[in-house]
């Protein structure tokens, strides 16, 4: 990954040229460099050479859908749910592939089986995960979850679909005692429909949380962004006690 002040680049460069609006970087110049080390474009712009994290590959290599599960919300999963390296978690909603991707670079050497029913979706949820180099720690079955989830045990059942109540039943049959359910809805009235359902089974610690988070300029003056990333759903969470 090439990193300045103000760009940063993610290549798979093996020959050739990059070029860039800062200038064109060799590939021979390139693989003579470490990480840690910097290289300058034709155009004497300087970057630093560094190895790319989940984030990195997430947003600069990935294909994205409309609609993902970003990573503060992620990151809020992984915080309220406790999982950890070794972890199973089974996702329904593959989508874009992200959240299984994000999961799955942190409870390696876990897994994560992950559903979706969609061919298109599942086409780029397959390349993405090529892409993550964690092909390994995630499964991807074409298949529609609320007709039935196979795999047991689970620490972690994330869902994000429509009408999500249609397959909590199923998640919970997945989930060993004392693993989390947890519901990823754009709407209220998905989150009530979805807290209807786990009111019926033997759930508890039900909770349901947004999270906003918002930037603050420190230049010149300091005061909040007008704007940030705030509200991108609802998450509800949910743990089996029976």
């Amino acid at each position: 990954m090439l990193i300045s002040e103000n760009a940063t680049y993610l290549t798979e460069m093996k020959e050739g040229k990059l070029h860039t609006q800062d200038g064109i970087f060799n590939f021979d110049d390139i693989a003579k460099i470490k990480f840690g080390e910097k290289i300058k474009t034709h155009l004497n712009r300087e970057f630093l050479i560094a190895k790319p994290n989940i984030n990195d590959i997430l947003w600069k290599k990935c294909n994205r859908l409309p609609q993902i599960i970003t990573p503060k919300d992620s990151s809020l999963i992984l915080a309220y749910t406790g999982i950890s390296q070794g972890s199973f978690v089974i996702d329904v909603g593959t989508g874009s592939g992200f959240l299984a991707i994000f999961l799955a670079n942190y409870i390696k050497p876990g897994r994560v089986v992950t559903y979706e029913k969609d061919k298109k979706i599942l086409k780029v949820a397959t390349e993405n995960v090529r892409l993550s180099g964690l092909s390994k720690f995630i499964k991807i079955k074409y298949k529609d979850a609320t007709k039935g989830i196979a795999e047991r045990d689970a620490d972690l059942v994330t869902v994000d679909i429509q009408n999500p109540e249609r397959v909590i039943r199923h998640a919970y049959k997945s989930l060993k005692i004392g693993g989390f359910l947890c519901i990823y809805s754009p709407t209220i009235e998905e989150v009530m429909a979805a807290a209807k359902s786990i009111r019926k089974l033997d759930f508890s610690y039900t909770n349901t949380v947004e999270n906003i988070v918002r930037e603050w300029q420190t230049e010149r003056t300091t005061r909040p962004k007008t704007m940030g990333l705030l509200h991108t759903g609802f998450i509800t969470f949910a743990r089996k006690v029976k």
